[in-house]
């Protein structure tokens, strides 16, 4: 009897790369934005997006089979429900995150994840030269592309992180790397009497301005290095998704320069994901976002016991994590400087 071979999952896996792809080109071209005002043809949304129409049918079909557009006629085509999340003026866009984690210098540094692991240098920097950081610095389109993906994700996961801690009990609450303000802005509408410092370097800074809307006059911007420096006087400092970035040493070096700012009753507010000590299926996000840090900028995602390894070493006490949170199993992982 002839055995017929099952279709492996690894290939389903393995061909992940073609709807990334086809999703990354939608948001590339702005598919989405074209498609606002209801259904059109290829020929149609190719002369709105600078596209070739055969070409882009070919696409449009693709993303039917995704559930990105709906195919209404042969040659027609409408946005999904889920699809207007690549339109750039949704308030739950996505067009940014995409446009940046499929973007060519990510999918490059992917790309030599064989040689991280011979090596342990993570591939952003051996592909292009340059920290990520540096990078964004000298091209400014990419930067702009990079802040807006933050502020997308920082938007989706703010309303849970305010929730779960009492700010209401600080005067002034710091945003360390807090780019364009969507956090701090977050944390001050939900507690009125309270005033931030919003603290970043100039580039991140770019449109904080305008993104803090009614928060603004009780926002202080300061630009900075938060390696030589950070703003003292505040009552609680917060980082959001800056110590992932960064190998152990560096991190270290980040929350020293926290402590000497701080003063005895102030508290550190880090919200991270954390990693588990044994994987399942539920925190797969944490372990490929530890491997996305391993590959495009040198840092990793930590477990509880290294995030308190961690902080004892730079000088804070009395550790406290609340979490995992929703929608993104981030915790708030509290401390106060020791001694």
């Amino acid at each position: 009897m002839t055995r017929t071979p099952s279709r492996s999952p690894l290939l389903d896996l393995a061909f992940g790369y073609m709807p990334a792809q086809l999703i990354h080109a939608a948001a590339e071209i702005g598919v989405a934005d074209a498609l606002s005002a209801g259904p059109r043809s290829s020929a149609e949304l190719a002369a709105d997006t600078g596209t070739h129409a055969p070409s882009l049918y070919r696409l449009l079909r693709g993303l039917a089979g995704f559930g990105v557009v709906e195919q209404k006629e042969r040659d027609l085509f409408a946005l999904t429900e889920e699809g207007r999340r690549l339109r750039a003026d949704d308030p739950d866009s996505v067009r940014s995150l995409i446009r940046l984690f499929c973007g060519p210098e990510v999918w490059r540094a992917w790309g030599g994840m064989t040689e991280t692991l011979r090596t342990g240098e993570y591939a952003w920097k051996r592909a292009t030269g340059t920290t990520p950081f540096e990078f964004f610095q000298r091209n400014s389109e990419l930067s702009e592309t990079f802040n807006a993906a933050m502020a997308e994700h920082t938007r989706a996961v703010a309303p849970d992180i305010v929730a779960a801690h009492d700010f209401a009990r600080y005067r002034t609450v710091a945003d360390l790397g807090g780019g364009d303000g969507t956090l701090i802005a977050e944390i001050l509408r939900a507690n009125p009497g309270l005033r931030g410092v919003l603290f970043d370097l100039p580039p991140g800074l770019a449109g904080a301005v305008g993104n803090l809307g009614d928060a603004a006059d009780r926002t202080e911007i300061v630009a900075g290095d938060f390696f030589e420096s950070v703003p003292e006087g505040a009552d609680a400092y917060v980082m959001k998704s800056v110590l992932h970035d960064w190998d152990d040493q560096k991190a270290a070096a980040i929350l020293r320069t926290c402590r000497v700012a701080m003063r005895p009753d102030a508290r550190l507010l880090i919200l991270e994901q954390v990693m588990p000590e044994f994987v399942t299926a539920e925190t797969q996000g944490v372990v490929r976002n530890d491997l996305n840090m391993l590959i495009s900028t040198g840092g990793r995602e930590r477990t509880e016991a290294e995030f308190r390894a961690l902080l004892d070493g730079a000088g804070f006490a009395d550790v406290a994590l609340t979490g995992p949170l929703p929608p993104a199993g981030y915790h708030v992982i509290e401390a106060r400087p020791a001694g």
